[in-house]
Parts: structure tokens; sequence; C-alpha cells
């Protein structure tokens, strides 16, 4: 069985920092593509930025980029996203998705193309 556990989710003060962790079962996450997403209350599933740890590609999504960063810690199997400069509007549900493969030539950055997902994590950012 394939699980995706997300974990980190916190209160956040606007400018501050945190790290959410996505720790995977039944697969080994260094051969796949891993993607975080977010769902803010009454929003859409947004896409943040995503790895192709087998394929080495990488994709960042605007409201991602410049702020938030993705690793991989073999050891534990585990991804990280790490999120800094936080906003209000960071506020949301964040999910990790994993998928073994994908026809892009970079890792999509689209919620259909991800077989497994975590239940989520929640972050609020709020003074």
């Amino acid at each position: 069985q394939f699980l995706l556990v997300e974990s980190g989710g916190n209160l956040a003060h606007p400018g501050g920092s945190l790290r959410l962790s996505c720790a995977a079962s039944g697969f080994t996450l260094d051969f796949w593509t891993v993607a975080w997403f977010r769902q803010a209350p009454g929003g859409n599933r947004e896409a943040l930025l995503c790895e192709d740890y087998r394929g080495g590609s990488s994709n960042y999504a605007d409201s991602a980029k410049g702020r938030f960063t993705m690793s991989i810690d073999t050891l534990n199997n585990s991804v990280y996203l790490d999120m800094e400069f936080l906003k209000p509007e960071d506020t949301a549900v964040y999910y990790c998705a994993a998928t073994s493969t994908h026809p892009s030539t970079r890792c999509p950055l689209v919620d259909h193309a991800y077989s497994y997902w975590g239940q989520g994590t929640q972050v609020t950012v709020s003074s």
C-alpha cells in the first residue's frame, strides 16, 4: 500500500517560515515525481512545485518561486517543503502528491497527473 503522510502544519506569523514534511511508505520517493499542492478555504487546489527525482526536472509555480523550496531525505524516505516569508494568503491545507511517471519533459503542476496523495496538513499564517 502506497501512503503519503504530511506533517508540520502550524500557525505561523507573517514573514515567518515553516517546514512541512511528507513521509512515504510502500514506495521509494527518490524514484518518483513528488509535488506540493495547497487548497485555501473556498478555493481550488493550487499546484506549488514539483521535483522529478528520477528524471531530474523541477517546476515551480509563480506563487512558490523565491519563497518555497523542496528537498528530499532519502534516509527517511521523506520530502520537505520549506516556506519562507509567509503571507496570510499562504493559509491553506497543504498536500504532497506523487506519481511514478509522467509524459512531460518537466514534472507537471496539475493535480490529475498525480496518483497518490496525503491527507493534508493545515498552515495558518496570521498575526
